[in-house]
């Protein structure tokens, strides 16, 4: 008979911690960390444990080195789970356990009841290798088939962002890399502060954070430092790690909005829109123009006649050579502010710049029919 899965995180302090840090289109996201089940299943948990230190050698079915690192999750449903730990083949159809090739189902004691679980994957009973899922959703379908055998007790906002990375077919677009792994003894630090030098002293996650997500005005202290922190990367023109500042900031935020008070929710917009122009902003720097309109589109759900937005739509519109659409933005933002100049320069250069694809098209035209 299968159990509710543990409600604490961890469930017992003597169980195995085990890590991975993962890597996204070759970027850093960030770190899951994992309770493994020992108490309940010791022969599962150990299996898991030594793949993620590599401490086992080479394994004799694959030839290939008894070892997480490196490995992909080449499987992501979204609502419902990420799959990896095939570290031989990285398809889904390799990988081998530290007991030889398969070993059996130890028990199906823990039910597949939560997000954040981490069970077996299999081919049927007793096929179990190194492969392995993360749930995203409660999968009832899957107790009594597939061994639960830990949890995510840290980093649970990295298996989202894997959960939702773009996909083809159930193969991720991007390749998505368990870059490091390893074991966490007593005392070690978990890594889940950011290492980077610039002062952040808070969770790249908010659900890894120890702070009240209800308490607005902490919330709000926290995302204005993790902004100006972006700020400062900004300045020094490092659009890309700016942006992720920003973005972290704006995790705090969306993270308190979904539980806070209505009354508390005109604080956190404020940081968000901020946030949100900003992001569209480093996006603009790095050119990547799409993600700029998305960034001031999100911006202009907050404030609909936010002309910073507008404007920098328009820039990101002209990226992709949509001369139309960033003159709809111009036009708009000339209409809520017909004083501003750098708007009112903006819309002469695009005029000028539409007006010159026209002669041009007509000169074409007119060779044609010569």
């Amino acid at each position: 008979m299968s159990h509710p899965s543990p409600l604490a995180r961890p469930s017992k302090p003597c169980n195995p911690r085990a890590f991975f840090d993962v890597d996204i289109g070759g970027e850093r996201v960030g770190r899951i960390v994992f309770e493994l089940f020992a108490d309940v299943v010791p022969k599962t948990a150990e299996n898991f444990r030594a793949l993620c230190t590599g401490e086992k050698g080479t394994g004799p079915t694959t030839g290939k080195p008894l070892h997480y690192k490196g490995c992909p999750f080449h499987r992501i449903i979204k609502q419902f789970m990420v799959q990896g730990g095939d570290f031989s083949n990285q398809n889904g159809t390799g990988g081998e356990s530290i007991y030889g090739e398969k070993f059996e189902d130890e028990n199906f004691h823990y039910k597949h009841d939560k997000p954040g679980l981490l069970s077996m994957a299999n081919a049927g009973p007793g096929t179990n290798g190194s492969q392995f899922f993360i749930t995203t959703v409660p999968t009832s379908h899957l107790d009594g088939k597939h061994v639960v055998f830990g949890q995510v007790i840290k980093g649970m906002g990295v298996v989202k962002i894997l959960e939702n990375v773009e996909v083809k077919g159930e193969n991720p677009a991007k390749l998505c890399v368990i870059a490091e792994c390893g074991e966490l003894k007593e005392g070690d630090d978990w890594g889940i502060i950011p290492q980077d030098g610039s002062g952040d002293a808070h969770p790249d996650f908010p659900e890894d954070s120890d702070i009240d997500l209800k308490d607005v005005d902490k919330i709000v202290v926290i995302a204005e430092d993790i902004k100006n922190i972006g700020n400062t990367f900004f300045k020094s023109q490092n659009w890309a790690v700016a942006a992720k500042k920003y973005s972290k900031s704006l995790r705090y935020v969306e993270a308190s909005e979904a539980v806070a008070e209505e009354a508390d929710k005109p604080k956190l917009k404020t940081v968000a829109l901020t946030c949100v122009l900003n992001i569209g902003a480093c996006k603009l720097k790095l050119s990547d123009w799409q993600g700029a309109i998305e960034s001031c589109s999100e911006a202009l759900k907050i404030d609909p006649a936010n002309t910073k937005a507008l404007y920098r739509r328009a820039q990101g519109w002209q990226g992709i050579k949509d001369l139309d659409q960033a003159l709809a933005d111009l036009k708009k933002a000339h209409e809520i502010a017909p004083e501003d100049k750098a708007i009112q320069t903006e819309t002469l250069k695009i005029k000028q710049k539409i007006k010159a694809q026209k002669e041009k098209e007509k000169a074409a035209y007119a060779k044609m029919f010569a």
